[in-house]
């Protein structure tokens, strides 16, 4: 199965954020044990490493960068997928292109802990925690 992971989950747990850390933790060793196909959008690991090494230090940054980029396949968008997310009924560009790198790789899932943001997506948004309590069992 493959899941498109946002941003969001990768910080809670590059920088341990609680309550989230269990759940987003699970979701990232499922991809890293390769039970899972995991897919971190491009735009996404600047963000990941500017904010790692904001709150840690320039080699938290790069090992966190380092794991995503050993582990997941990175989801660019071309110019056609830039102009599909500009379709998206979107208010924040980001959340657009998150969704078109989902639908672009064939993903199942957008993992993330924005669900409510992409009800109308053309790919399901599910939070860490649920998607492990509905679909772990499979692995």
């Amino acid at each position: 199965m493959t899941v498109t992971v946002d941003i969001n989950v990768l910080l809670d747990v590059f920088q341990q954020r609680q309550p989230h850390y269990a759940a987003s933790a699970q979701v990232v060793s499922l991809v890293s044990e390769g039970k899972l196909t995991g897919v971190c959008p491009a735009h996404g690991l600047t963000t990941l490493y500017y904010l790692v090494r904001k709150h840690a230090t320039k080699a938290d940054g790069e090992a966190a960068m380092d794991r995503v980029l050993r582990h997941f396949q990175i989801g660019n968008l071309a110019a056609a997928g830039w102009q599909r997310a500009r379709l998206l009924a979107k208010d924040d560009s980001e959340d657009a292109v998150f969704a078109a790198v989902s639908k672009g790789r064939g993903s199942a899932f957008m993992v993330t802990r924005n669900g409510a943001d992409f009800a109308l997506s053309p790919v399901l948004g599910i939070s860490p925690a649920d998607f492990m309590s509905q679909h772990a069992p499979a692995f």
